[in-house]
């Protein structure tokens, strides 16, 4: 029996009990939601008496590496661009992540086996994966809806359109990286394995990316070793993606909304969204801290803050906020200019100039953003097994991060116009490929904007898929 089809079946064993359950919650919930929203719209004339109003064309919600990519697509347009972010430019997950542009992650997080996995994980606080259970409506309908989607048949068919995706970005950076400096490499990924499960799950994903025609190579301890060059590795084999690549994402989020503001790109920060004004099919205002602004048109890409966004509007986002840690150090000498993967740890290593950054975990804990000392310990520890020279003490620490990922249930972001709306485009939900989605979203969204064909077929990024 193939590995799938075991995760499939434990999966259905692990979580039988819970599904008519989450259907009745489900639709309970999203009952109370619909009555809530109802009155959070306000037509137009109701805005705020004090309010400052601002006419401008295209006001953009949300500053992180989607915004500011769909900003500077736009601009390049011809449209006049405001963007509106509630806390500074690059704030959220576009911050301290591992910065990977990874056509070889094709395949969407929603996968036969992941929840069932989880739930195993689920007492272990140093686990890769973790769900913080809590009696969360929200929560229960994401898992309900995350297991319908984990089945081969939706994998297969999301696919094809994650891999043109990712490889459409890394010609967009690899263009921007000739004028921009955020520390753009092409050396590819290796992934390594401690032991032969692992090896078993990495050639079967291999096969997978294969079919799809991702360029992937097996390699035993020996060729690791060679690809890692200056470091001694400790492990049995990997994989080596040569079409991934890696990035500051900070850099490129900074330098990239700079070159924005120098083209005419208004940016507002500390600015947070309150409320909107409809007039029938359209957003005629949206209403923030800092005045009302007058809207020929909005695209809403606030990561994992969406949801709270699009339902003063009805939008119906089912996003979970995904924390995941990274700990940046001062690059070691020596060190590997190829960024690694640690397959059974599950952290991931990633050059950037003068520094080095670890990145790991996900854990569905809610909006909560504190940080969780073992977690970060868990990814600390987890290097030397691979990488014995990399202890804690041999590092010299720059900083502990760590962000909310917005992770829709079927691992595919929200990408289009919702059927309620002209004037409104979402581009949400991009789990922990934001960054090596970024690009690529940015230009999709511009051209939906337009009201051009967006190149790339959406029917299942579509924004009304979970109702």
């Amino acid at each position: 029996m193939g590995w799938h089809r075991r995760m499939i079946r434990r999966a259905r064993c692990d979580l039988g009990w819970i599904v008519p359950f989450c259907w009745w919650l489900n639709a309970d919930f999203q009952r109370i939601m619909s009555l809530n929203t109802q009155s959070e719209t306000q037509p137009v004339g109701q805005t705020r008496g004090l309010a400052m109003t601002q006419q401008v064309d295209v006001l953009v919600i949300g500053g992180g590496v989607v915004g500011i990519c769909t900003a500077h697509f736009l601009r390049e347009q011809g449209r006049e661009v405001t963007v509106v972010e509630k806390d500074e430019v690059c704030a959220g997950s576009s911050y301290g992540n591992a910065g990977l542009i990874v056509p070889s992650h094709s395949v969407p997080l929603a996968e036969p086996g992941v929840i069932a996995q989880g739930l195993r994980w689920m007492f272990d606080p140093d686990s890769p994966f973790y769900i913080k259970w809590r009696w969360d409506l929200d929560l229960v309908a994401w898992l309900w809806q995350f297991r319908k989607a984990s089945t081969m048949r939706r994998v297969r068919q999301a696919m094809p359109l994650l891999r043109d995706m990712h490889l459409e970005s890394f010609r967009l950076y690899e263009a921007l990286a000739a004028e921009l400096d955020f520390a753009f490499g092409h050396e590819g990924r290796l992934l390594l394995c401690k032991t032969e499960q692992g090896m078993e799950s990495i050639h079967e994903e291999a096969e997978l990316m294969q079919e799809i025609g991702i360029e992937v190579e097996m390699v035993d301890a020996q060729q690791a070793q060679q690809r890692a060059e200056v470091v001694e590795l400790d492990c049995v084999g990997g994989a080596f993606y040569a079409q991934d690549a890696h990035l500051d994402p900070a850099r490129l989020v900074r330098a990239l909304a700079a070159r924005c503001v120098e083209r005419g790109v208004q940016l507002n920060e500390k600015t947070e969204v309150l409320g909107f004004g409809k007039q029938g099919r359209r957003i005629k205002v949206v209403e923030t801290t800092r005045g009302d602004f007058a809207v020929d048109e909005v695209v809403l890409c606030s990561g994992a803050w969406s949801p709270g966004v699009g339902r003063g509007l009805g939008l119906s986002l089912p996003v979970q906020p995904a924390k995941g840690y990274s700990v940046t150090v001062h690059k070691p000498d020596p060190c590997p200019e190829v960024p690694l993967m640690m397959v059974e740890a599950r952290v991931g290593t990633t050059p950037m100039g003068d520094k080095l950054r670890f990145a790991g975990t996900l854990e569905l804990a809610g909006m909560d953003t504190s940080i969780n000392r073992r977690r970060v310990d868990a990814i600390v520890n987890a290097v030397p097994r691979y990488v014995p020279a990399w202890t804690p003490d041999a590092l010299e620490l720059i900083e502990v991060w760590r962000g909310l990922r917005p992770c829709t249930p079927d691992g595919l972001p929200f990408l289009g116009r919702p059927r309620d709306y002209d004037n409104l485009t979402v581009a949400a939900g991009h789990a922990m490929v934001g960054v090596s989605l970024g690009a690529v979203t940015g230009v999709v969204t511009a051209w939906v904007v337009q009201g051009e064909e967006p190149g790339f077929d959406l029917s299942l990024c579509n924004v009304d898929r979970f109702g």
